[in-house]
């Protein structure tokens, strides 16, 4: 221990990496520089500071990173239409590679040792901040207080604020939320409390970002969603930056009951968990995005991006964004972003989301061709006959060996 001479702290100001810092200080006798990040997790995250100087912090870091975040990890990650299992859209996953990039950078800014995050032991999380760090840094020293600490429960956490004076504001016996939470400008994840029964229905009052379908509006909201390459850059008609679109998206589809979600996923560590999740915006943007891939896309691209995209989901919620992998995973979803150019409009009504309008200069659908009426000429129906024919010579052959199908 007595190598590590200065920390950098993944830092939230909450009662977990409060505990951390002073428990760094004591057991390592080592210097701890916090890192704060906005990436839209919805509170103010300037009072991280005077917390951090309470605790006698000197080196301060706290950075507005939302922009960085939606351009550079979201918006990549929607490219490939990327969701797990079917079911969730990586609200934690993709912010862990942003906060581990920047633990690396700011250890490398200040000369610290080390790097501490306050992921548990049982988590996905304390994955993908090492993995991040060990890719960017190879060398990197790690500090995982709740894999060496005893202080497993809350009560032993606020009992180790007390005997060390540590200003925070959960140590008091204001009453906490039951869940662990975590938000950023994609979504905020519930977990624990009742939801540890998969059975047990989540509380309606759990629910932060939307309302109930049931309480949404009796009028539909539609939205046009303008895209370049593959990314949103303008919502009816107005451009905007990739923050602004998603928390305008966030916005409007919380107000009509999108988002909600109630999982049970598997957990890179090997166990499952029970976990609800809001993510309005993201869940407006999936449909739509195949929506204008729909028509821009030629069929065989799209296609080998269905088939890619339970690959880069898994590596995303692995904790592998630094890897080759994902590398050459995105380069191939980027190049086939070119010509995903266009509008779409989506109806959001009551919880679901609809799309009700595609167009775009770079479509290949030609009407002319797909027609019911009269096509000019513009397709032989004659044709059909020959391919028809090719493509069941494989299996005529093996019917008149005698093999059987039924």
């Amino acid at each position: 221990m007595s190598d590590i001479k200065k920390v950098v702290l993944a830092y939230s100001g909450g009662l977990d990496t409060s505990v951390i810092v002073r428990w760094l200080q004591d057991e390592y006798n080592a210097e701890v520089v916090t890192f704060t990040a906005d990436i839209g997790q919805g509170e103010e995250v300037e009072p991280a500071r005077a917390k951090a100087e309470a605790l006698g912090v000197k080196e301060i870091y706290i950075e507005d990173l939302r922009e960085e975040f939606v351009r550079d990890y979201v918006f990549p990650m929607f490219r490939a239409n990327t969701i797990y299992e079917g079911e969730y859209l990586l609200g934690t996953s993709i912010a862990r590679p942003l906060i581990a990039k920047r633990l690396v950078e700011i250890a490398n800014e200040t000369g610290a040792d080390a790097i501490s995050h306050g992921a548990t032991g049982k988590g996905n999380d304390q994955v993908r901040f090492e993995l991040g760090a060990y890719a960017l840094k190879p060398g990197v020293h790690v500090i995982a207080p709740w894999r060496e600490w005893d202080l497993n429960s809350r009560e032993k956490l606020m009992a180790y604020c007390e005997e060390r004076n540590i200003p925070v504001d959960f140590s008091s016996k204001k009453k906490k939320s039951p869940y662990s939470m975590d938000a950023n400008l994609l979504h905020i994840s519930y977990e624990g409390g009742i939801l540890e029964d998969p059975w047990a229905q989540a509380e309606e009052d759990m629910w932060r970002w939307s309302v109930s379908p049931e309480q949404a509006p009796d009028q539909p909201t539609y939205l046009e969603l303008t895209y370049r390459q593959g990314d949103i850059v303008a919502i009816n008609g107005e451009e905007m930056s990739p923050a602004t679109v998603l928390a305008y998206l966030n916005k409007v589809g919380g107000e009509n009951g999108i988002g909600r979600l109630d999982i049970v996923e598997n957990r890179f560590v090997g166990m499952k968990s029970r976990g609800c999740y809001e993510t309005p915006g993201g869940t407006i943007m999936l449909p739509a995005h195949r929506a204008i891939e729909s028509i821009t896309l030629d069929r065989e691209t799209a296609h080998l991006k269905d088939e890619l995209m339970p690959r880069y989901a898994k590596v995303i919620y692995n904790g592998f964004w630094w890897s080759e992998e994902r590398k050459m995973l995105q380069t191939m979803i980027d190049e086939s972003q070119k010509y995903v150019n266009g509008e779409v409009r989506v109806k959001l009504y009551k919880g679901n989301v609809t799309v009700v309008g595609r167009r775009s200069e770079d479509s290949l659908f030609d009407e002319s061709i797909a027609t019911f009426e009269d096509d000019a000429g513009s397709y032989d129906q004659k044709d059909a006959a020959g391919f028809i024919k090719l493509n069941a010579l494989r299996m005529r052959i093996a019917a008149s060996k005698g093999r059987k199908f039924d």
